[in-house]
């Protein structure tokens, strides 16, 4: 993924999603791997610079633990032996290696060996190199005859999509050249196509999510291509864009400027079109926009509707058929939005506090992205624009950040139901505070501690590895930067936790959570050495995969943690003080022979403690979750074909079901749901289709993906009243006029006037019969809230294009942007 840079001062919305570039076996499919820069002569490695001043002491340890070791018995040395597979790329003196799985369970391993810039390569004599393994990257073959040698660019690099299908973009002077180059392959890099590109690329050319036929490309002088036959033929679209992203179905986003100013964006005038068949038709979204996203079901962008006023937010869950304002508190051009993540049923935001106060406040959506209730005050969002939030996969509803406090210090909290409440973490079992803290929890190092080389990776969790979080933490009052972070594990997804590994390391998740490896990071020196565990962290055994150390660069596992094998990637200088890149690649399969049964698993209700009510344990989000997991103490082998079982009844609803909703807070001593003093009317004015409705709410709303059913319902209070939109009731009884009275003196004349007054009031009775029904039929048909928003009068471009897509979503990390003068949707 592309950041842009954020122009400072500017309203800025963006989205934080997973690196384009993952490091340390993080689960994505492509790793980027780069040597540390060299001084002097090319194969002595510069010693890595420290943190900072103040950091030039080696930190003191936090509160003491024991790390259970286990020694490697003579066979089991003896068999790792046989299966680890050392490679050196003799000759390639590349500053970035970046490693891309190819396809599901293929065991392609494509690793391109390149700079960062084409003069980098013409200064020192080097040039791109790419490798292929088609044993999980036990064994590479030098296959850069097959792309001709060409150099390829470190910010293009490997781009793989649905299937198998791979391409790389060489990196080519625009002035001698018409058009870029790309090579395309559909059979995971065993043959590649050359392609002559119309244009010049200026970002990675961007797969539709399902279809790795649909292209589409952004080239240096704002068009707009796309290719239906990959890369075969390519169509200009649009000109003008300044940024795109793919929607739900085939729909297709894209921002313009009509003027083709460079500060159009900085002056909110673009205009955001769709395409929902490809580029035949548009369809006009909004004009006057400065930037726009697209994350979960939720589409959204920025506007400036007064220039004395700060940007607003708008959002459709529609794909931009109908969008309505955000009901959140303004920010002003000091603040900025910050969307953090986000799925089909809600989104969480960040809305910062004016001036430098590196903390905000946290706010949840309703299922439509419109109306937000606070969930956390005093948010940590540091000076680099990074957030510690971080989604727990391994448990539904649990997220993971931290806060700053009043008294300025860091501290970690948790949610187990999707941010409605948070607390803080529990104290490891296996540590003691001591007497002189006062309040000894763990806190958790997230991306304000890697930003700053505290710790060399995040928190990490898998859908797959139930209930299993591992993280760098410190314990005590606060996060601490003068305690030397240690490595923690929970199995319950974050309820309790256990010191595992002293120091920091770089750790992945394999088998499906029933294997685990970690390689200590060394700031100075260099690595042979990797630990394992089967029983979720609690024990460890050490294993020296090397005889020559080398300064390690990054872990590598398949995606989708299914895998029993890791490469841990470095490079090592040589005698002729050129450095290599090495690769050792550790099977542990041959280790873990026995395929795991029946009696290796065990019922586990997930979210179930001490506290509280029995019947309502293990309740969170409105259903008990009972998963069929791996035992700790069995040492066996899930496999490939491992699959999340787990069974699922629903819960009676209680207040714990339900958040305050918009302009409500929670009241301290009842938990009941308050409006605040400072809330507008007691009603939500909207317009719809020329209507004004007053809808009504009972400061309640479900929390987005409960499936709670029966017991608490709120109830609402009042009708719902109709009228039509700028027409306003009168005051009171129309004037007198000084106009002639009309009199009805005859009976005829009467009698006309009973029978109109008579139809009159069967019509009106009637129409407030049906009313009565249809509020009726709204309220009891859902007793939480009901919204509506005003459609959007939908513009059709004369000149061309409209269409319709499946969402791709991901929970811990997805495509964004930034909303401010720079666009950071990618």
């Amino acid at each position: 993924m592309i950041w842009r840079l954020v122009v400072l001062g500017g309203l800025c919305v963006f989205l934080l999603g997973a690196e384009g570039s993952s490091s340390s076996g993080r689960g994505g499919r492509t790793g980027t791997f780069h040597r540390t820069q060299q001084d002097g002569s090319r194969g002595k490695a510069r010693s890595r610079p420290r943190r900072d001043a103040s950091s030039t002491s080696r930190p003191s340890h936090g509160p003491l633990f024991t790390s259970c070791r286990i020694p490697l018995t003579p066979e089991e040395h003896k068999i790792l032996d046989e299966n680890t597979h050392e490679t050196g790329f003799n000759g390639d003196d590349g500053s970035y290696v970046i490693l891309t799985w190819v396809g599901d369970g293929t065991g392609v391993v494509l690793v391109l060996s390149t700079f960062s810039a084409p003069i980098d390569s013409f200064l020192d004599g080097g040039s791109s190199r790419l490798y292929r393994s088609t044993d999980y990257g036990k064994s590479f073959h030098d296959i850069s005859d097959r792309i001709n040698n060409t150099f390829i660019k470190e910010e293009f690099g490997v781009s793989v999509g649905p299937g198998s299908s791979v391409i790389l973009t060489a990196d080519i002077p625009v002035v001698d050249h018409p058009g870029g180059i790309i090579f395309t392959s559909t059979d995971a890099g065993a043959t590649f196509k050359f392609i002559q590109l119309p244009f010049h690329l200026a970002l990675p050319i961007t797969y539709h999510f399902l279809n790795p036929d649909y292209l589409v490309a952004l080239s240096i002088d704002g068009g707009l291509w796309l290719s239906l036959d990959f890369g075969a033929k390519w169509t200009k679209v649009h000109d003008g864009v300044h940024s795109f992203s793919w929607g739900a179905g085939i729909n297709l986003f894209f921002s313009f400027s009509q003027t083709d100013a460079v500060d159009a964006e900085e002056r909110g005038d673009l205009v955001l079109k769709r395409t929902t068949d490809l580029g035949k038709s548009f369809t006009i979204i909004h004009e006057d926009i400065f930037s726009f996203g697209y994350i979960g079901a939720f589409l959204f962008f920025s506007v400036m509707e007064d220039p004395r006023s700060p940007r607003v937010m708008y959002f459709s869950s529609d794909q931009g058929d109908t969008f309505s304002r955000a009901l959140l508190p303004s920010a002003s051009t000091e603040q900025f939005y910050s969307i953090l993540d986000g799925d089909e049923e809600m989104l969480f935001m960040h809305v910062d506090n004016p001036g430098d106060t590196f903390f905000g406040t946290m706010y949840t959506s309703d299922d439509r992205g419109i109306l937000f209730s606070k969930s956390l005050e005093r948010h940590l969002f540091d000076g680099h624009r990074k957030s510690d939030f971080t989604n727990i996969t391994s448990l539904r509803g649990v997220y993971l950040t931290n806060k700053l406090d009043e008294d300025g210090r860091i501290r970690s909290v948790i949610s187990f139901n999707r941010g409605r409440t948070w607390r803080q973490l529990k104290k490891p079992d296996n540590v003691e505070c001591g007497k002189q803290v006062k309040n000894c929890n763990l806190h958790i190092h997230g991306e304000h501690s890697r930003n700053n080389r505290i710790v060399p990776m995040l928190a990490l969790s898998e859908p797959t590895a139930i209930g299993l979080v591992i993280a760098h933490g410190t314990v005590g009052d606060s996060l601490s930067s003068s305690q030397h972070p240690d490595v923690f594990v929970s199995s319950d997804g974050g309820y309790n936790w256990k010191g595992t590994l002293r120091g920091t390391h770089h750790y992945s998740i394999l088998d499906s959570g029933g294997l685990i490896v970690a390689v200590e990071a060394q700031h100075e020196g260099q690595v042979k050495t990797i630990k394992f565990s089967t029983d979720e962290g609690q024990c460890w055994k050490s294993y020296n995969f090397t005889e020559q150390p080398f300064f390690f660069a990054g872990l590598a596992s398949e995606p989708g943690t299914k895998a029993m094998n890791v490469s841990v990637w470095g490079f090592r200088p040589e005698e002729d003080d050129q450095p290599m890149w090495v690769t050792v690649t550790i099977d542990f399969q041959s280790l873990i022979t026995r395929e795991c049964n029946d009696q290796d698993y065990e019922e586990w209700l997930a979210h179930s403690t001490d506290e509280g009510d029995s019947e309502r344990n293990g309740c969170v989000l409105g259903i008990k979750e009972t998963y069929r997991r791996l035992k700790k103490q069995s040492v066996c082998r899930n496999g490939k074909g491992f699959v999340v079982n787990k069974k699922q009844s629903p819960c009676l609803c209680t207040r714990e079901d339900y958040i305050c909703d918009y302009g409500y807070y929670r009241h301290v001593n009842t938990s009941e749901c308050v409006r605040q003093s400072s809330a507008p009317n007691k009603t939500l004015e909207l317009c719809l289709n020329g209507e004004e409705d007053e809808l009504l709410t009972a400061g309640y709303r479900k929390v987005p993906s409960d499936r709670c059913e029966g017991g608490f319902s709120p109830q609402l209070a009042m009708q719902t009243v109709i009228r039509p939109c700028s027409v306003k009731p009168s005051p009171g009884p129309p004037a007198r006029s000084s106009s002639p009275i009309t009199h009805f003196d005859t009976p005829r004349e009467r009698l006309v006037l009973i029978l109109v007054c008579a139809g009159a009031g069967v019509v009106v009775l009637i129409a407030i019969v049906s009313a009565i029904l249809a509020v009726k039929r709204a309220v009891y048909r859902n007793r939480a809230p009901a919204y509506r928003f005003s459609n959007l009068q939908i513009q059709d471009d004369e000149n061309n294009i409209t269409t319709d897509f499946q969402s791709a979503t991901s929970s811990n990390g997805t495509a964004g942007q930034q909303d401010s003068d720079e666009d950071l949707l990618q």
